[in-house]
């Protein structure tokens, strides 16, 4: 792949004519990625760029050697939405989409550790409000007037308009209180759904975040909320079924490859100092260039007066998410995931038959998102507090024995979604002709999320067609999945 398209043809480039020219997209996540198949899509010239040895970015799997043998790890549990049209989108591009099935039905167990109750929210087919009305009627963490009061919070909810700036100056927490929430309504209805989705708590998310998620997923469409999770590794759908996709595409993909500078072009586009790992430098030039990577590596790369306050990137904060990997000598989780209240822990799904693991054994994968507290905590502190939480949790797990425990940190998991992020986003175009960016960091309308990442790649690619004589479409594309409103 790495020689595909290294002719000459590869000089051309396209400046102010409308003339379409070869594209450098710079980061292999899923904005990069999705930028380049949608620009290869339109006929153009691509080059894409990753400082690692694969693809996927902040969603990607590694190989570890394990008392239980070799397994295939997720660097972090990522589910979706039935309303992500554009990551559905995305895996029917690259050919992913059966290896990450949507429930039939949204489906969740929550279970209260400090008094051993299980419930759940579930959702029927009857219209926005009242597909989730029985299932909160009976929802059994919540009295009945924090029932009551959680539907017509929900009503307040579905009047706001995520696109209104000013809602960005609000905390969640601020509005719930506003609206009767108690600190028990928070913890067991609204921070279980927006913990894992925001990556924050009530108090610290932007209004206008909370209400994109909550809106989107639970008040749009019956169906909207229905999640997907991944029955493979995340690498197998990220990494090797996009580098197929790239690579039927047209797609020159070069790997550990890191970008040293970004300047303009003598006679006009832009030139990449590219740095592959094994071999020469290589200046490529190009009519445009995405830079699809981090936030503060954008601000590093970007020339200046590229934004009109360039700064403003390196304002966004990040957020982490703990990842705790559990091998048990035996099943003890019956379900595919749960989420758990009364305890540190949060989310727990089973990850046994995607990571390889055989012999009868388990692998569960706790996501602990908004984990500032205790994302530099050693391992044997998070054992410590992790493993005894399980056992409350899950009965068959006091008499089996653990085969391994270990840890992924992701330090810049996501930004943090603060009240005033809103107008440090910006959006896919800069003040310089020719140069885009992408990532879930910016200004897609959604949190750091793959829809986010993917909507964002999509929006630049259609930038960088703007002005070429290449036909395009800008409407996100959507999954061929209709059962949203069913």
């Amino acid at each position: 792949m790495a020689a595909r398209h290294a002719a000459s043809g590869w000089a051309g480039r396209t400046g102010r004519t409308g003339r379409s020219g070869p594209v450098v997209v710079v980061g292999g996540g899923l904005a990069g990625t999705t930028a380049a198949l949608r620009l290869a899509d339109a006929g153009l010239q691509v080059t894409l760029l990753e400082s690692r040895a694969r693809l996927g970015g902040l969603a990607s799997s590694f190989r570890r050697d394990s008392p239980a043998g070799e397994l295939t790890v997720d660097n972090g549990q990522h589910v979706h939405l039935r309303c992500c049209t554009a990551y559905q989108w995305f895996l029917e591009r690259i050919g992913g989409a059966p290896l990450a099935p949507v429930q039939d039905r949204l489906d969740v167990p929550v279970l209260d550790a400090s008094v051993n109750r299980l419930g759940r929210l579930r959702r029927t087919a009857l219209p926005v409000p009242l597909h989730l009305a029985a299932s909160l009627a009976t929802y059994p963490h919540l009295s009945p007037a924090e029932r009551a009061g959680a539907g017509r919070a929900a009503l307040a909810l579905r009047s706001l308009d995520p696109a209104d700036p000013a809602l960005d100056g609000t905390d969640f927490g601020t509005w719930l209180h506003r609206q009767g929430q108690s600190a028990r309504a928070i913890e067991a209805l609204w921070d279980l759904v927006g913990v894992p989705t925001l990556n924050a708590r009530a108090p610290d998310a932007s209004l206008q975040l909370a209400a994109k998620v909550f809106r989107t997923g639970l008040l749009t469409a019956p169906g909207a909320a229905d999640i997907g999770v991944s029955a493979a590794p995340l690498g197998d759908l990220h990494d090797l079924l996009a580098r197929a996709a790239l690579d039927r595409a047209g797609v020159r993909t070069l790997l550990q490859t890191r970008v040293s500078d970004l300047v303009p072009a003598p006679d006009g586009g832009w030139r990449v100092t590219a740095l592959p790992r094994r071999a020469a430098p290589e200046e490529l030039d190009a009519a445009s260039v995405v830079l699809a990577v981090p936030q503060r590596e954008a601000h590093r790369l970007l020339p200046e007066g590229a934004l009109a306050e360039q700064d403003q990137l390196l304002a966004i904060r990040d957020a982490p998410i703990l990842n705790i990997h559990v091998l048990y000598d035996r099943r003890v989780l019956r379900r595919p995931f749960f989420a758990a209240l009364g305890s540190p822990v949060q989310w727990v799904f089973d990850r046994t038959a995607p990571s390889g693991l055989t012999g009868g054994g388990q692998y569960l994968a706790l996501s602990q998102s908004a984990a500032e507290g205790e994302i530099d905590d050693p391992v044997a502190m998070l054992r410590e507090r992790y493993l005894p939480e399980l056992a409350r949790l899950l009965p068959a797990a006091r008499g089996a024995t653990v085969r391994d425990f270990f840890v992924t940190r992701e330090r810049t998991a996501t930004f943090a979604p603060d009240p005033g992020v809103g107008r440090l986003r910006p959006g896919a175009r800069t003040a310089r002709h020719g140069l885009l960016l992408a990532g879930a960091w910016t200004d897609t309308g959604w949190p750091a999320t793959m829809e986010s990442a993917v909507r964002s790649g999509i929006a630049a690619a259609g930038a960088a067609l703007g002005a070429t004589d290449r036909p395009y479409d800008d409407d996100p594309p959507h999954s061929t999945d209709r059962r949203a409103a069913a």
